[in-house]
């Protein structure tokens, strides 16, 4: 018995919660690097990086690398290697990274769709400058969107109570099986316990297109609006879903709006055959896909609906 009754802890009685933890650090801690970008004028930022490939691709945030300059990655072990931008997207506040090195720790990647609230999340990075800090947490909730550093909403966010520090941002949110679940993000000051990772099923398409194209694709019609409210008379009358829409207030000149006969006051309800409530919906459905295909493009004019056909360009 302990003296006492105080209660003693020894490596075999590491109780469950704790197991978990580790085991996701033992995994994961390896492969995360601190990430130094060099801007000159002795700018300096810094952040953190997960290795997701054995040689040496890495992901990060786009913010991390703001300012460019040259880019320094330093391991656990102490090993810095140079790192070279493959690609970044301010949208969705993902970058991509290749080690000037092979054989390197890497990270496996899990899936965030099959993840459910209440699951255990570790978080691992370089917070304030401290190498491979872990904290832990859960998922507080699933499904969130997050305006990026572009002003677009990144889609399927996930949200933790894990703590996240300046310089936690690029770094792993993991699973209790050691597995990446979503590249931590951001925090909400002055919030406690309210974190926010990008799901890492987003991550690796992204990361994929970074990697064969160095850029993602996305499409522009050639229009700048604004989210506005629709008269409800009219919202019953057409059977809109929502009581808001897209107003346009300018058009590109010579652009696919302005070709498909759109014009400045239109309200945008629809477009191809999806419901459209502002400019969020207008940029989540103006992705790659949808380059020089012909949409449907459904306005109010004057209180009249009206149905036109617009063809996407590539966004510069």
């Amino acid at each position: 018995m302990p003296l006492d009754g105080v209660l003693t802890e020894t490596e075999d009685e590491i109780d469950p919660y704790s197991a978990r933890v580790m085991q996701a650090f033992e995994r994961v801690g390896p492969a995360v690097v601190h990430i130094q970008a060099n801007g000159g004028n002795g700018r300096l930022a810094q952040g953190s990086g997960v290795v997701f490939t054995p040689d040496g691709f890495t992901l990060t945030n786009s913010h991390v690398l703001r300012g460019g300059g040259s880019l320094r990655a330093t391991f656990p072990d102490g090993r810095e290697v140079a790192a070279e931008r493959i690609g970044d997207d301010p949208a969705t506040d993902l970058a991509v990274l290749r080690l000037a090195a092979n054989a390197v720790p890497y990270a496996e990647p899990g899936a965030s769709a099959n993840l459910r609230v209440g699951q255990l999340a570790v978080a691992i990075g370089n917070p304030f400058g401290f190498q491979c800090t872990v904290t832990a947490g859960i998922i507080s909730a699933l499904g969130r969107t997050l305006r990026g550093p572009s002003g677009r909403l990144i889609p399927s966010v996930i949200q933790t109570d894990a703590p996240l520090n300046p310089g936690n941002s690029g770094g792993p949110l993991v699973s209790g099986l050691g597995r990446v679940i979503g590249i931590n993000t951001a925090t909400i000051a002055p919030a406690q316990g309210i974190c926010f990772a990008i799901g890492i099923d987003t991550a690796i398409e992204v990361a994929a297109q970074l990697m064969r194209e160095g850029r993602v694709r996305r499409s522009q019609i050639g229009l700048f609006g604004q989210t506005a409210m629709i008269d409800r008379r009219l919202v019953r009358q057409n059977g809109l879903p929502r009581a808001t829409g897209l107003m346009v207030a300018g058009l590109l000149p010579g652009g696919p709006a302005e070709q498909a006969g759109i014009e400045p006051g239109d309200m945008i309800i629809a477009l191809g055959g999806e419901p459209v409530s502002g400019t969020d919906d207008l940029h989540r459905l103006l992705h790659g896909d949808r380059v020089g295909g012909a949409l449907s493009c459904d306005i109010l004019r004057r209180g009249e609906r009206r149905s036109l056909t617009v063809v996407p360009v590539e966004a510069a």
